[in-house]
């Protein structure tokens, strides 16, 4: 029987166990330059025992950025300073993947700075607020891309992954989940475009693979992997065709070859929908499942039914470091404090004791 501590070949690079450290924003880079710190490295070198860390959200381009003090990947300052992570990472055996994440509409003018303005498929704004530094500000309307600019935002993700094996990255997700971008291209109620990036399922999915497909094209489908969220309503998406687009963007995404896709599940529900997405993907499957609380040590047995190749830890991992040996002794566990989760300094961050 397959555990979760057993080895597994991704796209040709052996990982130590099937446990994934999932990205999550930590909001802890140098504010100005927007690049990694030295404790930065330090964090994900104490987690090097995943079988594969999936970084923090990384803007792309700089309009990408939707959080403050969030690390980007295009400039030749920020591809230098990740290379110091990386090579924290690899020291201690690890396997590292930034996630490239454009935060489209989900941003902010004071987030941004240079005079820059959130952008998206539409201009539909998002109902709420976000954290823009100083305080909370109301979401904005964002600028709708144009074609060209469509085409341009696909390039720069391309480009960020080049900087990103630069920067000693093993490979790139792209975040296709959670409201950002990319998914609000997939979205009926973020996409209102009526030319070939909008309207019917296949047109709606085309940023999505064309995405894909420049990373792939530009680092190699090896190195290449993609996060969804079927069903996700973060960010105030709404899909109608939940159904039916994401076995369309996994049947047109396959034949490219990359070395994973990682599905999130926002509810438990949709686990019908991640067995199907399951059966059409021919490569590594990561998983974060549906869970009441953090994801803990009760899942390990999705790997042992075979629902995944690998699963993606977020908050257990942020909070114990070591913990696949953690879950292979059955606890004891860190409890993760939240009120450290974004921003600060080595508190609730690097200080989480190791057993």
């Amino acid at each position: 029987m397959t555990t979760a501590f057993d080895p597994i070949d991704l796209a040709g690079a052996r990982l130590a166990n099937r446990i994934a450290m999932a990205p999550m924003t930590r909001s802890r880079a140098e504010a100005e330059r927007r690049i990694p710190t030295r404790l930065t490295a330090e964090y994900y070198a104490q987690r090097a025992s995943a079988g594969l860390i999936i970084t923090e959200g990384v803007q792309p381009t700089a309009v990408g950025q939707g959080y403050p003090n969030t690390p980007g990947l295009h400039s030749a300052e920020q591809i230098t300073a990740w290379r110091e992570v990386t090579d924290a990472v690899h020291a201690r055996g690890g396997t590292i993947f930034a996630q490239l994440m454009h935060a489209g509409r989900i941003s902010h003018p004071e987030v941004l700075g240079d005079g820059l303005h959130p952008v998206g498929p539409s201009a539909v704004t998002p109902a709420g607020q976000l954290f823009a530094g100083p305080g909370m500000k109301d979401f904005i309307a964002p600028r709708e891309l144009t074609g060209d600019e469509v085409r341009e935002t696909i390039e720069g993700f391309a480009a960020a992954a080049r900087n990103a094996v630069e920067a000693g990255f093993d490979g790139v997700e792209i975040h296709g989940a959670n409201g950002y971008l990319v998914h609000q291209f997939l979205a009926t109620n973020t996409n209102h475009r009526t030319d070939e990036w909008g309207g019917p399922v296949e047109n709606r999915i085309r940023f999505a693979v064309e995405v894909v497909r420049a990373v792939a094209d530009a680092i190699g489908p090896e190195r290449t992997g993609l996060r969804i969220s079927p069903a996700n309503r973060y960010n105030d998406i709404a899909e109608t065709d939940t159904d039916e687009v994401y076995p369309a963007l996994v049947a047109a995404i396959d034949p490219i070859g990359i070395a994973y896709l990682h599905v999130t599940e926002p509810v438990a529900e949709v686990r019908d929908l991640t067995l199907a997405l399951r059966k059409r993907f021919s490569g590594t499957f990561v998983l974060n499942p549906a869970t009441e609380g953090p994801t803990g040590p009760e899942a390990l047995g999705l790997i042992e039914d075979g629902t995944a190749d690998i699963l993606a830890y977020g908050a257990l991992f942020l909070a114990n470091p070591d913990l696949p040996a953690r879950l292979r002794a059955d606890g004891p566990y860190n409890t993760p404090d939240t009120a450290t989760f974004f921003g600060g300094d080595h508190r609730g961050y690097t200080d989480y004791p190791a057993l």
